[in-house]
Protein backbone atom coordinates (compact mmCIF):
# COMPACT_ATOMS: atom_id res chain seq x y z
CA UNK A 1 0.00 0.00 0.00
CA UNK A 2 2.83 2.18 1.15
CA UNK A 3 4.59 1.84 -2.59
CA UNK A 4 1.40 2.98 -4.51
CA UNK A 5 0.91 6.36 -2.03
CA UNK A 6 4.53 7.57 -2.78
CA UNK A 7 4.25 7.45 -6.57
CA UNK A 8 1.05 8.86 -6.51
CA UNK A 9 1.82 11.79 -4.19
CA UNK A 10 4.60 12.26 -6.19
CA UNK A 11 2.74 12.70 -9.28
CA UNK A 12 0.09 14.64 -8.00
CA UNK A 13 3.02 17.29 -7.02
CA UNK A 14 4.26 17.59 -9.75
CA UNK A 15 0.69 17.47 -12.24
CA UNK A 16 0.01 20.81 -9.62
CA UNK A 17 3.31 21.71 -10.70
CA UNK A 18 2.68 21.56 -14.26
CA UNK A 19 -1.07 23.28 -14.06
CA UNK A 20 0.51 26.13 -12.03
CA UNK A 21 2.95 26.64 -14.59
CA UNK A 22 0.53 26.97 -17.15
CA UNK A 23 -1.63 29.08 -15.31
CA UNK A 24 1.17 31.63 -14.72
CA UNK A 25 2.18 31.57 -18.29
CA UNK A 26 -1.54 32.16 -19.74
CA UNK A 27 -2.06 34.90 -16.82
CA UNK A 28 1.36 36.85 -18.49
CA UNK A 29 0.45 36.00 -21.90
CA UNK A 30 -3.10 37.09 -21.59
CA UNK A 31 -3.02 40.14 -18.54
CA UNK A 32 0.94 40.74 -18.85
CA UNK A 33 1.55 41.29 -22.30
CA UNK A 34 1.99 44.49 -23.89
CA UNK A 35 -1.21 46.00 -25.67
CA UNK A 36 -0.75 46.17 -29.36
CA UNK A 37 -0.02 49.85 -31.03
CA UNK A 38 -1.47 50.76 -33.93
CA UNK A 39 2.40 51.83 -35.11
CA UNK A 40 5.10 49.28 -33.79
CA UNK A 41 7.26 52.17 -32.15
CA UNK A 42 11.09 51.12 -31.82
CA UNK A 43 12.43 52.81 -29.12
CA UNK A 44 15.34 50.45 -29.12
CA UNK A 45 16.45 52.57 -32.51
CA UNK A 46 15.09 56.30 -31.15
CA UNK A 47 16.86 56.33 -27.41
CA UNK A 48 19.32 53.33 -28.34
CA UNK A 49 20.99 53.74 -31.44
CA UNK A 50 20.02 57.11 -32.22
CA UNK A 51 20.87 57.84 -28.65
CA UNK A 52 18.00 60.50 -28.78
CA UNK A 53 17.21 61.70 -25.19
CA UNK A 54 13.56 60.95 -23.76
CA UNK A 55 12.82 64.50 -23.65
CA UNK A 56 13.50 65.02 -27.34
CA UNK A 57 10.09 63.20 -27.94
CA UNK A 58 8.59 63.54 -24.38
CA UNK A 59 9.28 67.13 -24.60
CA UNK A 60 6.65 68.09 -21.52
CA UNK A 61 8.72 65.80 -19.03
CA UNK A 62 10.31 68.41 -17.27
CA UNK A 63 7.29 71.21 -17.52
CA UNK A 64 4.29 69.17 -16.90
CA UNK A 65 2.56 66.67 -14.52
CA UNK A 66 2.33 64.26 -17.58
CA UNK A 67 5.38 62.90 -19.98
CA UNK A 68 2.57 62.85 -22.67
CA UNK A 69 2.48 60.83 -26.39
CA UNK A 70 4.87 63.22 -28.46
CA UNK A 71 3.27 65.21 -31.37
CA UNK A 72 2.79 63.85 -34.71
CA UNK A 73 5.08 67.36 -35.34
CA UNK A 74 7.39 65.96 -33.55
CA UNK A 75 7.74 62.34 -35.51
CA UNK A 76 7.78 63.91 -38.44
CA UNK A 77 10.45 66.37 -38.56
CA UNK A 78 12.70 62.67 -39.00
CA UNK A 79 9.90 61.14 -40.84
CA UNK A 80 9.68 63.74 -43.32
CA UNK A 81 12.51 62.52 -45.08
CA UNK A 82 14.14 59.43 -42.91
CA UNK A 83 13.31 55.91 -43.46
CA UNK A 84 10.38 56.43 -45.77
CA UNK A 85 10.40 53.18 -46.77
CA UNK A 86 9.81 50.96 -43.43
CA UNK A 87 6.15 49.77 -42.95
CA UNK A 88 6.00 51.21 -39.23
CA UNK A 89 7.12 55.03 -41.00
CA UNK A 90 3.92 54.59 -43.72
CA UNK A 91 1.61 53.84 -40.98
CA UNK A 92 2.92 57.12 -39.55
CA UNK A 93 2.97 58.96 -42.43
CA UNK A 94 -0.80 58.03 -43.36
CA UNK A 95 -2.34 59.04 -40.33
CA UNK A 96 -0.54 62.42 -41.09
CA UNK A 97 -1.41 62.59 -44.18
CA UNK A 98 -5.35 61.83 -43.13
CA UNK A 99 -4.80 64.22 -40.10
CA UNK A 100 -5.53 61.64 -37.60
CA UNK A 101 -4.42 61.13 -34.34
CA UNK A 102 -2.40 57.68 -33.72
CA UNK A 103 -4.72 55.92 -31.50
CA UNK A 104 -2.28 54.76 -29.02
CA UNK A 105 -3.05 52.01 -25.82
CA UNK A 106 -2.09 53.81 -22.98
CA UNK A 107 0.67 51.33 -21.26
CA UNK A 108 1.27 53.36 -17.85
CA UNK A 109 -0.72 55.11 -15.45
CA UNK A 110 -3.22 54.49 -12.12
CA UNK A 111 -6.38 53.15 -11.47
CA UNK A 112 -8.63 56.26 -10.83
CA UNK A 113 -10.32 55.07 -7.61
CA UNK A 114 -6.22 54.98 -6.35
CA UNK A 115 -6.75 58.98 -6.55
CA UNK A 116 -3.03 59.30 -7.63
CA UNK A 117 -1.81 62.90 -8.06
CA UNK A 118 1.70 61.60 -10.44
CA UNK A 119 3.77 64.56 -11.16
CA UNK A 120 7.04 63.43 -13.87
CA UNK A 121 7.99 67.55 -13.46
CA UNK A 122 8.75 66.49 -10.16
CA UNK A 123 10.50 63.27 -10.87
CA UNK A 124 12.51 64.96 -13.60
CA UNK A 125 13.62 67.91 -11.32
CA UNK A 126 14.70 65.61 -8.47
CA UNK A 127 16.71 63.73 -10.86
CA UNK A 128 14.70 60.82 -11.20
CA UNK A 129 16.17 59.30 -14.37
CA UNK A 130 13.79 57.66 -16.59
CA UNK A 131 14.85 54.27 -16.36
CA UNK A 132 13.69 53.92 -12.43
CA UNK A 133 9.98 53.46 -13.85
CA UNK A 134 9.95 53.19 -17.35
CA UNK A 135 13.38 50.61 -17.99
CA UNK A 136 15.77 50.95 -20.27
CA UNK A 137 14.59 51.41 -23.53
CA UNK A 138 17.60 52.05 -25.41
CA UNK A 139 17.02 47.91 -25.72
CA UNK A 140 13.60 47.64 -25.31
CA UNK A 141 11.56 46.84 -28.48
CA UNK A 142 8.07 46.81 -27.11
CA UNK A 143 7.13 49.14 -24.49
CA UNK A 144 5.80 47.35 -21.64
CA UNK A 145 5.27 48.12 -17.85
CA UNK A 146 8.27 46.89 -16.25
CA UNK A 147 7.32 47.96 -12.39
CA UNK A 148 4.55 47.58 -10.55
CA UNK A 149 3.11 51.03 -10.01
CA UNK A 150 1.43 50.29 -6.50
CA UNK A 151 2.20 52.37 -3.62
CA UNK A 152 4.92 49.83 -2.10
CA UNK A 153 7.09 51.14 -5.34
CA UNK A 154 6.53 54.18 -5.00
CA UNK A 155 7.06 54.60 -0.80
CA UNK A 156 10.28 52.34 -0.91
CA UNK A 157 11.40 54.40 -3.30
CA UNK A 158 10.53 57.71 -1.90
CA UNK A 159 11.95 56.29 1.54
CA UNK A 160 15.35 55.55 -0.57
CA UNK A 161 15.78 59.21 -1.70
CA UNK A 162 14.22 61.07 1.55
CA UNK A 163 11.27 61.86 -0.11
CA UNK A 164 8.35 62.96 1.44
CA UNK A 165 5.96 59.73 2.23
CA UNK A 166 2.95 61.68 3.68
CA UNK A 167 -0.06 60.63 2.03
CA UNK A 168 -0.91 63.89 0.52
CA UNK A 169 2.05 63.81 -1.09
CA UNK A 170 0.74 61.85 -4.09
CA UNK A 171 -2.87 61.23 -2.96
CA UNK A 172 -5.67 64.16 -3.82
Amino acid sequence: MRNKIIPAALFGYFALMIVALLAMGFYWNNFQKPPEQPIKFPHDIHAGKLNLPCQNCHQYTDKSMRAGIPAMQVCMNCHKNAAIDRPEVQKLLKYWENKEPIPWVKIHGFRKNANVRFSHKRHIKAGVECTTCHGNMKVTKEVRRVVNLKMGFCVSCHRANAAPTDCWTCHK
